[in-house]
């Protein structure tokens, strides 16, 4: 789901090879740049990537140590740099429950029963410096070491655009208060909830991963990927007794030259005037084989519709709440999550622009996942979302003007390589086979079943079948 209401972010345009040797230094040199299942971190740390992981890109506790710790824990043994690859959805296979409209998909692509490359990313990822910092000295490195990164550029096989994806810089310290262990932070990412501890939130929720051809609803709030690779954020947090978690940080939009340097179209994007503030507050438990953890988050964000100071200021405030549940008892692993996200949009602005019809708008989400991991090779997940709100005639093209959806994702995966890692040549490597099936109740207003005024929601019910594979 993308967009805010019903803005949608364009696809990334073409991203020349040279860009993307510029970019890897960029990174290396410190410009801003979560965790995800990325080889880079297993040999850094010398751990399987079960260590980490449930089904990559699920979290563990231990998971979430590593990442509240700044991605800088390392065995010191490997001499590799923090690089590696991922190939998602290669290949993959798309097939929704009728062909979709003439001119939905790329003109290469048949409007339906589609084999592609969903798409290839190359990460930079653990230690800023990787097992390099100790060529500037002692004193040097043992400052580097504390910063890690996790840095993903990505090429988009349904496009055939290069662009930057998933970035993040952070930097953490241990230490204690009042015989009590605390862990603070700070971190630059460029989408809001990027830098968060749990797969409730928005970046790294449940599906990890769907298919670029599958047609998807148009309405989501702002937090919930409205932003992503358009701002730059930054923002410190700290965790207390592995029981407090706060987080206070805030976003800017970065200039339009920038985004198109970096393979971003920002046509029709929202500014973010100044500074928008995030929030995020959690308590986490865990006792034995069990974790549980609540928590409520938060953006606020006064914009400028498409770039126009002109027609004045929207208002966005969106207000999310969140739950987790692990059981890890080998070979049984549940997780359970919730989210609900409630945005109100205040759009005189885009309302003078002949954007929105009403002034005043709600949105609100939900999405229910379970997911099961046995002997940690063969998983299943299960979704059920909806998102609904006020209807608006200018701000929904479609012809319900609601942005009503809702409906199960299903999903069944076999990870070969989890249980005893990679093959002998390249032990730090995974592969997760998945079938994936979405069946929409609502899509964009439309229900199931057909009314002789369009395409209702079941034409648009997807089966998704794809390797993840990353090395």
């Amino acid at each position: 789901m993308v967009g805010a209401g019903a803005i949608v972010p364009k696809r990334p345009r073409e991203f020349p090879a040279p860009l993307v040797a510029t970019w890897i230094l960029a990174v290396c040199i410190g410009i801003p740049v979560d965790a995800r299942a990325v080889p880079s971190f297993a040999r850094q740390t010398g751990m399987p990537c079960q260590a980490c992981h449930t089904a990559f890109p699920e979290l563990t506790p231990f998971g979430r140590e590593f990442k509240l710790e700044g991605y800088t824990l390392s065995n010191e043994e490997s001499r590799l740099p923090p690089v590696a690859i991922e190939l998602q959805g290669a290949p993959g296979f798309t097939q929704t429950n009728t062909d979709q409209p003439e001119g939905a998909l790329p003109s290469r692509f048949k409007n339906n029963d589609n084999f592609s490359i969903n798409q290839v990313s190359l990460f930079w990822a653990g230690r800023l410096l990787g097992p390099y910092a100790n060529v500037f000295g002692e004193p040097a490195a043992n400052i580097l070491n504390k910063v890690g990164v996790f840095a993903q550029g990505t090429w988009d096989g349904v496009a055939r655009t290069w662009a930057w994806d998933q970035m993040e810089a952070r930097a953490a310290e241990v230490t204690t208060v009042a015989g009590k262990n605390l862990v603070v932070g700070g971190y630059l990412n460029n989408n809001p909830t990027l830098q968060d501890l749990w797969n409730t939130t928005p970046a790294w929720g449940f599906p990890y991963s769907t298919s670029n051809l599958a047609p998807a609803p148009a309405a989501a709030p702002l937090i919930a990927g409205g932003l992503a690779q358009q701002v730059v954020g930054f923002g410190g947090y700290g965790m207390l007794a592995n029981l407090l978690y706060a987080d206070v940080g805030a976003y800017h939009t970065i200039s339009r030259d920038a985004q198109r340097a970096l393979g971003v179209d920002p046509s029709g994007e929202t500014d973010i005037d100044n500074l928008a503030p995030y929030w995020r507050i959690a308590l986490q438990k865990r006792w034995g084989p069990h974790f549980a953890e609540i928590g409520t988050y938060g953006l606020a964000a006064r914009t400028l519709p498409n770039h126009n100071p002109d027609a004045g200021h929207d208002r966005f405030r969106d207000l999310g709440a969140d739950l987790e549940y692990q059981w890890l008892s080998d070979p049984h692993e549940v997780t359970l999550m919730a989210n609900w996200i409630q945005e109100g949009q205040s759009l005189p602005a885009s309302q003078r622009l002949g954007l929105a019809e009403n002034q005043w708008n709600r949105l609100w989400t939900v999405a229910l996942t379970g997911s099961y991991l046995f002997d940690k090779t063969y998983g299943a997940n299960v979704q059920y979302f909806q998102t609904n709100g006020s209807a608006d005639a200018a701000l929904y093209s479609s012809r319900t003007e609601s942005p009503a959806s809702n409906g199960w994702i299903f999903q069944l995966n076999y990870l070969p390589f989890n249980k005893r890692g990679g093959p002998a040549f390249w032990r730090f490597s995974n592969v997760k086979l998945s079938l994936q099936y979405t069946f929409y109740q609502t899509f964009d207003g439309s229900h199931q079943n057909f009314d002789g005024m369009g395409r209702n929601a079941g034409e648009n019910n997807t089966l998704y079948i794809e390797a993840w594979i990353d090395f």
